[in-house]
C-alpha cells in the first residue's frame, strides 16, 4: 500500500526515494540546518514532506546542478527554504550560482590553464597532467562521492575518539 502524499516518511523511505545511503541524509542534517525531521523515541526520525520537498531540492542542486554543500548554503540564506523545496519541480525557476558555488571551476582547472601549462612534462604514459574538463553531470556526481566521503572521515574520527 502506497502512503499518502501528506504521510511522515522514515529516514529508509526517503534514502530510496533520492537513491542515497541513509548517512547522507544524517550529513546533510549536519550541515543544513533547515532540515528537522521529527524524532520519536530512539532517536528514529520521520520526515514530513516539507522535510521531502526540501531534501529532493537539495539533492538536486548537489547532485543535479553540481553545487557545493557551501553553495547550497548560499542559496538556501539568500533564496529561502521554500525556493529549494520547489527548485527540484520542471520548470521551477533554478538560483544562480556564484563563482565558487559549484566544484566545476574550483576542482578542476579551467581551459585557459591548460594552455597556460601547455609546457609541462607529460604524466606517466604520455598523458597531460592536467586533468581535461568534465561534464556538468560528471561533477555532480565527484561531489556526491566527496561528500559520502567526508562523511565517512568523520564518522571514522568518532569511533577513533571514543
Amino acid at each position: 500500500m502506497e502512503k499518502s502524499p501528506e504521510a511522515f516518511r522514515t529516514i529508509s523511505e526517503v534514502a530510496d526515494d533520492l537513491g542515497v545511503p541513509q548517512h547522507v541524509l544524517r550529513f546533510w542534517e549536519s550541515r543544513f540546518p533547515q532540515i528537522r525531521p521529527m524524532k520519536r523515541g530512539g532517536g528514529r526520525r520521520y520526515y514530513r514532506p516539507d522535510d521531502v520537498d526540501l531534501l529532493r531540492g537539495i539533492h538536486h542542486l548537489l547532485y543535479g546542478e553540481g553545487y557545493t554543500i557551501r553553495g547550497v548554503q548560499r542559496i538556501l540564506r539568500e533564496e529561502g527554504p521554500r525556493f529549494v523545496q520547489s527548485v527540484w519541480r520542471e520548470g521551477a525557476p533554478q538560483a544562480s550560482p556564484a563563482a565558487e558555488d559549484t566544484e566545476d571551476e574550483a576542482v578542476f582547472e579551467t581551459e585557459d590553464a591548460a594552455e597556460a601549462s601547455h609546457d609541462e612534462a607529460p604524466a606517466a604514459g604520455g598523458r597531460s597532467a592536467v586533468p581535461a574538463k568534465l561534464s556538468h553531470d560528471s561533477v555532480a556526481r565527484l561531489n556526491g562521492v566527496l561528500n559520502e566521503l567526508g562523511e565517512c572521515k568523520r564518522m571514522l574520527e568518532t569511533a577513533l575518539a571514543d
